[in-house]
């Protein structure tokens, strides 16, 4: 039972005995003088005097009363967060010996939280123009609103409850009956009603307070998920942008090596007719030429999917949608995250686990209500008259009032199972809340590492694509002084693309890897800014 309950009988426990005093006080005086007055016209008598306290008692009762039933009592257990063990850092932080160009750095204060609209951070004005779109054109995140504008009316809906129902049911009925003076004939009257009708179940044990807080938690959830369906959408945009635009890196690089692969096949030829090269020579640069446009053909099956998923994702159709080919632009950014403790409040899918397990708690004290009595006050007051000019008249008035009290004796245990079922409920709420957590510091550590060791891979494939750079050079210079085959340029030409290409795509699997941080981090979503909206 909640405290303000205990109080408020407490109260009313100390006005009955006061009452009672007064009223064995009232009595002797009265049974000693006989009558009991006051001075003035007004006089009250002793039986009056008893009335008028016993009056004054039974409207201060019944207030009291009235605020007992509002206070009621509340049989959810009280809640409080699960606990998690939280490590004090991450274990993939950034070393001393590398720098914010790696993609991540430790959060300095004021900078933990990634705010506002991360993807800017990139530097990327198409970018920045395909994600303003999708938080007003994702149709998945129309649907992920469009559940929480309903969950929040299910609150609106269940705070009803609070209130009484009334209703009006006015009516008019012509009816036709033999006479009984007369059997032969008939009587035709007509009968005019304006009834009103009132309702209210007094919440004596919680029941609705806590459905209405079971309803308010899941919309606060549905918030939540609203924030991470959009986030995720987000991060697909950014994630098919920079793969879009690295295809378009690679397909430039293969159109600028075949077009020095076309000059290298002219020159062949012409060294062919002069008895310099032989046939085996401009066979192979032929075969090089062609293998090279081939696979830059071979990227716009890839580039036109990604471009449709895109489209997809803004919310428009593949087939009026397309992106200009471009270079790639951004570059990986360095991005802030703070100590493990704080996903437990910046991640959208945490918060969406966490208020399901208080919405499992609230929903406890609703099964535990079961167990007592319900209490509905009903009234009616209306008129009723067979002739319309004297409907509203003193003798058309009628009136009811009421009261009913329901409990049930027997269930076969139903009322226990559902308690059990509720319990139940909330252990395995708990226990998706900490694997949610679990899965997020797994993903913020996978991240972490990713971007560690992709920036010693660039690093090292960079030294790679230069090194295969003077490979070709010296290659080429010795075999125009005959010291080389045309065979180890091919090589060292091929040597060099496939480094090219390797180093734009680890550059790919860098900044994607940096939006899934971002991800990981939750963006720059903010639960306490949404908390309120949710049950408004």
């Amino acid at each position: 039972m909640s405290h303000p309950m205990k109080t408020l009988l407490s109260m009313l426990d100390n006005l009955l005995e006061n009452s009672i005093a007064r009223r064995v006080e009232a009595r002797s005086l009265q049974d000693r003088a006989g009558v009991y007055r006051f001075c003035g016209p007004g006089a009250l008598t002793g039986r009056s005097f008893h009335k008028t306290v016993k009056a004054l008692d039974g409207i201060v009762i019944v207030w009291l009363l009235g605020l007992v039933l509002f206070a009621g009592c509340s049989f959810a257990p009280n809640y409080t967060k699960p606990p998690i063990q939280t490590p004090a850092a991450f274990k993939e932080l950034t070393p001393p010996q590398f720098n914010a160009t790696d993609g991540w750095k430790t959060a300095e204060p004021g900078d933990n939280l990634m705010r506002g609209q991360w993807w800017e951070v990139f530097h990327d004005q198409e970018l920045n123009a395909f994600e303003s779109q999708v938080a007003g054109s994702n149709q998945s995140v129309a649907a992920a609103l469009a559940n929480f504008l309903a969950a929040r009316a299910v609150v609106k809906q269940t705070r009803s409850q609070y209130f009484p129902t009334v209703s009006a049911n006015p009516s008019v009925i012509n009816s036709r009956q033999p006479s009984l003076s007369t059997p032969s004939t008939s009587v035709t009257s007509t009968e005019y009603a304006l009834p009103m009708d009132a309702s209210w179940e007094p919440d004596l044990w919680g029941r609705i307070r806590n459905t209405v807080k079971v309803n308010s938690l899941e919309a606060q959830a549905t918030l939540a998920d609203l924030g991470n369906v959009r986030l995720t959408a987000q991060v697909e945009v950014a994630a098919d942008y920079f793969q879009l635009r690295v295809l378009d890196a690679q397909k430039q690089l293969l159109e600028t090596s075949a077009a020095a692969y076309q000059e290298t096949l002219k020159l062949t030829r012409i060294q062919e007719g002069a008895g310099l090269a032989s046939g085996q020579d401009t066979d192979l640069a032929e075969t090089q030429l062609e293998i090279t446009r081939a696979q830059a053909t071979d990227l716009g099956i890839q580039r036109a999917q990604l471009e449709h998923a895109i489209a997809m994702l803004l919310g428009q159709s593949a087939s009026t949608f397309s992106i200009a080919t471009n270079s790639l632009g951004a570059k990986p950014v360095a991005v802030p995250f703070g100590v493990p403790s704080q996903l437990l409040e910046r991640r959208p899918d945490i918060a969406a686990a966490e208020r399901r397990v208080a919405e499992a708690n609230a929903q406890i004290g609703v099964a535990r209500a079961a167990y007592y009595p319900t209490i509905t006050l009903s009234g009616a007051v209306g008129y009723q008259s067979t002739s319309i000019k004297d409907l509203f008249s003193a003798p058309g008035l009628i009136w009811s009032v009421g009261s009913t009290l329901a409990q049930t004796l027997f269930d076969g245990g139903l009322r226990r199972a559902v308690t059990e079922q509720a319990r139940a409920i909330y252990q395995g709420t708990v226990a998706n809340y900490r694997q949610t957590v679990l899965t997020a510091f797994q993903e913020v550590e996978d991240n972490l590492s990713t971007l560690l060791i992709l920036s010693q891979e660039l690093r090292q494939q960079d030294a790679a694509v230069a090194g295969s750079q003077g490979y070709l050079t010296l290659t080429q210079i010795r075999y125009q002084s005959g010291l080389e085959s045309y065979l180890d340029v091919i090589t060292a030409q091929t040597t060099l693309l496939t480094n090219q290409r390797t180093a734009l795509n680890l550059q790919m699997e860098q900044l994607t890897a940096s939006v899934q941080l971002i991800k990981a981090l939750g963006g720059g979503w903010d639960f306490s800014q949404g908390t309120a909206a949710a049950i408004l």
